[in-house]
């Protein structure tokens, strides 16, 4: 099997804080959560409820969840992994949709298409897309498998901004 063909193989590192505040490894390990849609599969790595994140000595709970939402819990954030299967083998273009998030998706490796209202952007692997609440979706053009790392960061559109959009596209 070659690279563009293997699920994601990377770990959640988690640090925290011992007894005495020192600095430990609390978990390395493969991502908890991972969900299948049609065309990719999603990768829960961590997710935060509010902003500014409370940091204790350990995790309360799991912070991801089996059934996430697209938008990161509470006015929090959230960082998943996504493969997006070549169009040939089984992608699709995601949904045209529009969060309330600034979200930072990183191209891993592969190629993916950023398509918007007026336009198509290429993307290749190191570039990163600051998406901030516009309509958007993704589609995979190429021959393989194309990971992006996306970072979401809860948001609010501003009251000008509000009144030029249609809620057509804005997802929960």
């Amino acid at each position: 099997m070659s690279q563009e063909d293997t699920a994601y193989q990377g770990r959640r590192i988690v640090t925290g804080h011992d007894a005495a505040g020192a600095s430990v490894l609390l978990a390395a390990e493969a991502p908890p959560h991972s969900r299948t849609l049609p065309g990719a599969r999603f990768y829960e790595i961590w997710g935060t409820d509010r902003s500014p994140a409370p940091i204790t000595s350990l995790p309360a709970e799991e912070p991801t969840s089996a059934r996430p939402a697209i938008h990161p819990r509470g006015g929090g954030s959230a960082i998943r992994i996504i493969d997006f299967l070549p169009a040939g083998r089984g992608g699709v273009r995601s949904p045209m949709h529009r969060t309330s998030t600034v979200d930072y998706g990183i191209v891993l490796e592969g190629e993916m298409v950023l398509i918007l209202t007026d336009s198509e952007v290429a993307l290749k692997a190191g570039d990163v897309v600051v998406q901030r609440g516009t309509d958007h979706a993704w589609e995979n053009r190429s021959d393989h498998i194309a990971r992006m790392a996306f970072v979401l960061l809860h948001g609010e559109f501003s009251e000008e901004l509000r009144a030029k959009l249609p809620d057509l596209h804005l997802m929960p």
